[in-house]
């Protein structure tokens, strides 16, 4: 068990104040900081701290040990390498339109790429590696987010609640065949819409939500995503991601909510913290909202057409002050530790390696022998060959995630 010293990420859509604060680093920050990465990540691993050491690249300790670190049931399943990557996630601004990709459809493109020897740091490169990338965010602080195509018909009354006359033919395109093929036909001819035919109809869109949101006084049935669209124009003007949002559900999560997202779910973050844990991938399809490559032939293979209501993912109580956030994702199981002084210390029984991140308050672990005080912001890893770990509220309350190896189900794996 060692401190674990997380690798800042700076991104334009990030805050000068979030990730700061939980980390007791001066504010405001003096560039955006959008994620703090807690993993073996090739491109950003972070480091281990022993006292009197200097930092230790976490990716270094695993390649040079990895039965003993990850032991040998990760091993056998993903290789020499930690399967999942713990983030703190902080958005000030809109994150793009993506999608991740099945175990299939990475490992296919991935080969195809490598054929054509497309460069691996080339900003045209859809599949950086061969894994897929189911994720989960749980909201420290209200979390706003687009996740999943909406049911087609209640699209549809967006569509007329919002009067726009050049959103009429495509109200019929969607009534005409109300499923994921109708959703497919509209997405694709928005996405690929011709300049002068999108600078005609986005801001005629863009219009009908402001005076949608006028006429309500901000509180009509369609308020959020209305709102949404008005804003994401202002960030994006001229992306037809703006028109692809009116598709999708509009999600808020309140603090401990939490929202997993399986390949060929088309998603953006709008705004907000949160805890995110993701396999250990690169590979993203990306949809609009960004100045970055859209790749539209490949993310309409990758996406996932059929209409859903997204739910919130609620933790399921396993123990007194413990949730774990129940996912079918193999590489991931996310556990939230919610503390108290007073109840003493709490069981962490994970098999296989595991990284402990304090959210709040002051946290205390005990491995074995030995110690480690968590304060807001900091992180510890814990190997496989670790004994049993435990953890306590020092002062009062505090709250911890502890993100650790899922279940690999062989019969299930080649689907994803």
């Amino acid at each position: 068990m060692q401190l674990l010293q997380g690798a800042v990420r700076n991104y334009a859509w990030g805050s000068r104040t979030a990730l700061a604060e939980l980390c007791g680093r001066p504010v405001p920050s003096a560039h955006p900081e959008a994620e703090l990465w807690l993993g073996a990540h090739p491109a950003d691993p972070a480091k281990l701290i022993a006292d009197g050491a200097s930092p230790v690249s976490l990716l270094d300790v695993l390649t040079a040990d990895p039965e003993g670190e990850l032991g040998k049931q990760v091993v056998a399943d993903f290789g020499n390498r930690l399967p999942f990557l713990l983030k703190v996630l902080a958005a000030e601004e809109p994150l793009s339109l993506q999608a991740h990709p099945s175990a299939r459809q990475a490992k296919e493109g991935f080969a195809r790429e490598n054929r054509a020897r497309v460069p691996l740091d080339s900003p045209v490169r859809n599949y950086r590696d061969d894994s897929p990338k189911p994720e989960l965010v749980v909201a420290l602080e209200r979390f706003e987010a687009l996740a999943g195509f909406r049911e087609p018909r209640e699209t549809i009354e967006l569509f007329e609640a919002l009067a726009v006359p050049g959103l009429r033919k495509y109200i019929g395109l969607l009534a005409g065949q109300p499923d994921s093929s109708g959703l497919r036909a509209l997405f694709t001819t928005w996405i690929t819409l011709p300049a002068q035919a999108l600078e005609s109809l986005l801001p005629q869109v863009v219009d009908g939500c402001v005076d949608y949101l006028a006429a309500s006084r901000g509180h009509g049935r369609f308020a959020a995503e209305a709102r949404t669209a008005v804003e994401l124009a202002d960030t994006y003007p001229g992306d037809a991601g703006v028109l692809a949002s009116l598709l999708l559900n509009r999600i808020t999560l309140e603090p401990g909510e939490g929202l997993f997202l399986d390949a060929g779910n088309l998603h953006a973050y709008l705004r907000g913290v949160a805890v995110e844990v993701m396999a250990n991938s690169d590979n993203v399809l990306r949809g609009g909202l960004t100045p970055k490559h859209v790749d539209v032939p490949e993310l309409l293979r990758v996406l996932d057409f059929e209409p859903v209501r997204v739910p919130k993912l609620v933790a399921s109580v396993d123990g007194e002050g413990s949730r774990t956030y129940a996912t079918p994702a193999a590489e991931f199981v996310l556990t939230r530790f919610d503390l108290h002084e007073s109840n003493g210390a709490q069981p962490i029984s994970v098999d296989g390696p595991s990284i402990v991140l304090c959210t709040s308050g002051t946290a205390h672990l005990r491995c074995g022998e030995d110690s480690l005080a968590l304060a807001r912001g900091a992180a510890a890893w814990i190997s496989a060959s670790d004994p049993d770990v435990s953890v306590a509220a020092v002062d009062g309350n505090a709250a911890v995630f502890c993100a650790s190896v899922g279940v690999l189900d062989v019969r299930n794996d080649t689907q994803r």
